[in-house]
């Protein structure tokens, strides 16, 4: 997989991000115009000023109507989509491409989820019919068997591999607890996550991230136009989406312990975005940890650590907030929570605070490239986005 991509060409000028977590005194409506309050004032911008949006939600809405209703737009385009869990990650893509090919100068990627008082939990449409070969089972279910067959394929015995998980939610709980807008803001003991109820497996209620109310948002333009509007633009080195053929349900040769959609994904966004070695060269990443196995997985995906050594990372503390290269700085889905289709855009707002030098308490030290990571399906049939951003 190859793609010539955008490197330096879009900056980001503007984010913003509501508080997520159970917004009910909030309808989606509300939360789109909250964030794009906060994304018109970070960019110094008038609502006239920006010329097409993207709006990114899975099931809170149909067609561009939804925006354009809640923010009153005068007749300017909006486009509506949709890509599971990754559905945030595709609209902000969406609208770099936009800006990269010229056909216009400044837009906006905005992604909202309502979730709570919805009636449903978790991915929010039903499943089209099809032949047969796809999991019937629940999500946790699908996620669930990545522990077991990361124990066996490499050799950790299972109540480490417990402790290894356990760690992982334990250390996005410490981060949320840092963040104000973080729907879990406190930090759980290792001994509360590794007792918690089971829900699937090896995982307790504390292994699986939180179905949450949110909108994320972003403003781009054209590198040579960024500091029109800030002083501190980010910009954007790498984007890529990867779609796999869905074959893990009945293929012989998948064997739970990796998403190749997201290794595809991952070596085109470092093809792209000039990177040798992820592991020393990427300072911070905001990984779909939707399951605590999953984040380990993509630990060895991404590159950031060796197949089969990606636990003894995790205990060893490098991903930790203070460690020597932090995942999920603000709390990832686990603690900061999940609306679905703003998660990846807010994924790309920790980048913005972290690269301005704007995260208060969960500050990185000097940090120098940015990684976000979604994905949306289940092991085996997914799709994967990467993302590479720099000052």
């Amino acid at each position: 997989m190859a793609s010539n991509g955008i490197k330096d060409r879009v900056a980001i000028v503007g984010m913003g991000c509501t508080p997520f977590g159970e917004r009910w005194d909030k309808s989606g409506e509300d939360l789109l115009v909250d964030a794009a309050k906060d994304v018109y004032a970070s960019a110094n911008v008038e609502p006239d000023a920006v010329d097409a949006y993207w709006l990114g939600t899975m099931g809170s809405g149909t067609s561009g109507l939804m925006l354009s209703e809640a923010l009153k737009l005068p007749y300017k385009p909006v486009t509506r989509l949709e890509n599971m869990c990754a559905t945030g990650s595709e609209a902000m893509r969406n609208a770099a491409y936009a800006v990269a090919s010229g056909a216009y100068d400044l837009v906006m990627a905005i992604g909202v989820e309502k979730l709570k008082d919805s009636g449903y939990s978790g991915l929010v449409t039903s499943r089209p019919p099809d032949d047969g070969t796809s999991a019937s089972m629940t999500a946790p279910a699908m996620f669930s068997l990545l522990a077991p067959a990361y124990a066996k394929k490499y050799g950790v015995d299972e109540g480490e591999l417990k402790e290894v998980i356990s760690r992982i939610a334990w250390k996005n709980h410490c981060n949320g607890a840092k963040n104000p807008k973080a729907q879990f803001r406190k930090e759980v003991p290792m001994e509360r996550i590794q007792n918690s109820p089971r829900v699937a497996g090896m995982f307790g209620i504390f292994d699986c991230s939180g179905v949450s109310d949110g909108s994320a948002a972003a403003i781009l333009c054209r590198a040579e136009d960024a500091h029109k509007y800030t002083d501190s633009p980010i910009f954007i080195k790498a984007l890529s989406f990867a779609a796999g053929p869905a074959e893990g349900a009945y293929s012989q040769d998948y064997d739970f312990t990796t998403f190749q959609e997201v290794v595809a994904s991952a070596q085109d966004a470092y093809g792209q975005a000039g990177v040798a070695n992820p592991r020393e060269e990427i300072s911070m990443a905001e990984v779909h940890d939707c399951f605590t196995a999953t984040e380990l997985v993509l630990m060895e995906d991404l590159g950031f650590s060796a197949r089969g050594e990606g636990w003894k990372d995790v205990l060893g503390g490098r991903f930790d907030g203070d460690g020597a290269q932090p995942v999920n700085p603000d709390g990832g889905l686990k603690s900061f929570g999940h609306p679905i289709g703003a998660s990846g855009l807010r994924m790309m707002y920790e980048m913005w605070l972290q690269l301005r030098g704007e995260a208060g308490e969960r500050q990185i030290a000097e940090p120098k490239l940015g990684l976000t990571h979604n994905l949306g399906g289940q092991p085996g049939r997914c799709v994967s986005f990467v993302s590479i951003v720099g000052k």
